[in-house]
């Protein structure tokens, strides 16, 4: 059994709080420079200028890419050979709170979502998801959500008759909220599980690579057929038309109820 101190998370978090805050994914900066060929719309055009030249100023002057810094989603692959010695989840909140002190990053958690509303100060509690693995390595991913893609996000719990044609219309149905997220956007699908398990699946469907293809070929053709309708909406960069709305569409999906076909949507 390798021995891990929980302490040793909070100096990774509070890392990767930073990194993820103060720069963009390459694979994400290639797609917004890739798509400059792509926008006919001047205005997109001059849109998608601004990020590359924001995302470039944020990673040279360490600061962050949007003013909005968001709540901190973390999500732990956790070997079964791994033990974490200590207490995880106060590690990874003081990762988080050295983080948000250090970057002056801002700190968007209110304690109590009614009656209140008073912010902890520290950005903390961060939102944890672990899920256990083979072997004896720990891999953590810091994913920093903003409040406009959250409000933009959607679950329900879809006809299972209509299978896949359900899913691509509420997809395309919400996709119209897209433009509340900063477009060009990435787009998480989530399919299948429970209520509770699906939005999670469409959060986790965002950390997948732009050029990661889906191993299921029906998937995998579905979410470019997706990717091409959802830009064929116009909604373009920063809401403000043209072709490039969105980088990628993912889609993960699980095991669900024969009574049943939850799906969510979820933009980066």
């Amino acid at each position: 059994m390798r021995e891990i101190p929980a302490a040793e998370l909070t100096r990774i978090v509070k890392d990767l709080c930073l990194k993820a805050n103060t720069g963009l994914r390459p694979d994400v900066l290639e797609a917004v420079r890739a798509s400059l060929a792509v926008e006919t719309s001047p205005t997109g055009r001059e849109v998608l200028e601004q990020v590359l030249q924001n995302a470039e100023l944020a990673a040279s002057e360490k600061l962050p890419i949007c003013q909005d810094t968001g709540y901190v989603s973390v999500f732990i692959q956790l070997g079964q050979d791994v033990w974490l010695k200590g207490d995880i989840a106060e590690a990874i909140n003081e990762g988080v709170r050295q983080a948000y002190a250090e970057g002056f990053l801002r700190k968007s958690i209110v304690a109590r979502p009614i009656f209140g509303r008073e912010n902890t100060g520290d950005n903390t509690p961060a939102f944890i998801n672990i899920d256990l693995v083979a072997g004896d390595k720990v891999k953590i991913i810091v994913m920093p959500k903003g409040g406009g893609t959250e409000n933009a996000s959607r679950l329900r719990m879809l006809p299972v008759s209509k299978d896949a044609d359900a899913v691509k219309r509420f997809v395309l149905e919400m996709a119209e909220n897209a433009a509340k997220s900063c477009p060009p956007v990435i787009v998480g699908v989530g399919v299948g599980g429970s209520f509770d398990k699906v939005g999670l699946l469409a959060k986790k469907a965002l950390l997948r690579p732009l050029s990661d293809k889906n191993p299921d070929p029906q998937l995998a053709a579905f979410e470019g057929e997706l990717l091409t309708e959802i830009n064929n909406l116009g909604i373009g960069p920063a809401g403000l038309g043209g072709k490039v709305t969105a980088l990628g569409v993912k889609i993960e999906t699980m095991p669900t109820h024969i009574a049943c076909l939850p799906a969510a949507i979820a933009f980066n």
